[in-house]
């Protein structure tokens, strides 16, 4: 909303700086993170207050059971610091951010219901996995749709552009808005399942949101859009100023959550966090880019896939000690501060390795 007032630069004239996405996104991330310093306390304070806290599975991890009693539920501090700042910085009359707010709000009610359901009700089992999956199918109908019948540009609407390449272009014509769908409810699972040592997936969706933030910047802007040889999107720059709000929310939750975390972010948080980038690639036609800077949420889904056939299929056997990956290396007596500290290095090489993409063609 901020961006409005750029107009009355005539009055005052430092105002003029609220046109620039460079600025507002800044200012996003500062906000948002100044938001969550503030709310952080209280907010954890009033969760325990309601006594909503971990309960540990009791086949998961040993080292894991001193986390029972944790807080729980704080990623409604992401969602709330996220979401004023980005209402504050971005333009509200953005196609892009209302789909992005639009991807946020139904899937971090998908999540606040399930573990509602669980911490609350008292019910382990949570929201139904129907319930979950049924919103997730939801928000991707409505998000791909709408680029189906709004494209962010004409021209590539159904076409998928190969990074490290000059200008090439797949053409998958009906086939994209399936795999569309995929991208959104599978980067929402995809970060739920990297939600399990403290500060991993924040620090992980930190690092994915940077990359998308630079790319969605570029492709707004013509020269940069040409000169990169990505595809140009008129309007996609305003979500590097969301993507901005995420990175200053999650950095400000991880200065709770880092370990030994004092709050988890629970489903509330992880579901939409997931689903808002995987809508933002859409969005800059940066699809196949997701896999490589997120590819951390990537490894941490196939893992338990491999584990879910191999014990299908080989007679229950196990190819790794436990899945997601980030459990196989703590029970091989690698310190969770440290597995989580080696994923965020890989995290940071991958995020180079995509960004690397916009001059490797």
């Amino acid at each position: 909303m901020l961006y409005y007032a750029h107009y009355l630069k005539d009055l005052f004239s430092p105002l003029n700086v609220l046109q620039y996405i460079t600025f507002r996104t800044a200012g996003a991330v500062i906000t948002s993170f100044a938001l969550s310093l503030l709310l952080g306390p209280w907010l954890i304070a009033k969760l325990r207050s309601y006594k909503i806290s971990q309960i540990q599975r009791s086949d998961g991890p040993k080292s894991h059971l001193s986390k029972e009693g944790t807080t729980t539920m704080g990623g409604l501090l992401i969602f709330f610091t996220l979401t004023l700042s980005a209402l504050l910085w971005a333009r509200p009359d953005n196609r892009f951010i209302l789909l992005l707010l639009f991807t946020t709000v139904v899937l971090a009610f998908a999540g606040w219901v399930d573990d509602y359901t669980k911490l609350v009700k008292k019910n382990p089992a949570g929201a139904s996995s129907k319930f979950k999956f049924s919103l997730q199918i939801f928000t991707a109908i409505v998000v791909v749709g709408y680029l189906a019948v709004n494209p962010p540009n004409a021209a590539y609407s159904t076409m998928l552009l190969i990074p490290y390449t000059k200008e090439v272009y797949l053409n998958l014509s009906v086939l994209y808005f399936a795999l569309a769908m995929i991208v959104i409810i599978g980067s929402s699972n995809a970060v739920n399942l990297t939600d399990g040592l403290d500060g991993l997936a924040t620090g992980s969706i930190i690092f994915t949101a940077l990359t998308f933030a630079v790319i969605a910047y570029s492709a707004g802007n013509i020269k940069l859009a040409t000169y990169f040889k990505i595809v140009p999107v008129e309007g996609a720059g305003e979500i590097a100023v969301f993507l901005g709000a995420m990175m200053g929310s999650c950095l400000g939750f991880l200065w709770f959550n880092a370990y030994p975390a004092e709050v988890f972010m629970g489903d509330t948080s992880s579901l939409f966090l997931g689903g808002a980038i995987g809508t933002a690639a859409l969005c800059v036609k940066a699809e196949l880019l997701l896999p490589v800077a997120g590819g951390i949420f990537l490894i941490e889904t196939v893992s338990v896939l491999l584990q879910m056939g191999s014990y299908k299929l080989r007679g229950k056997k196990r190819l790794f000690l436990m899945a997601p990956i980030h459990h196989h290396f703590e029970l091989k007596g690698i310190a969770e501060s440290k597995v989580t500290m080696r994923f965020w290095i890989v995290g940071v090489m991958l995020m180079l390795l995509a960004l690397s993409s916009l001059k490797i063609r």
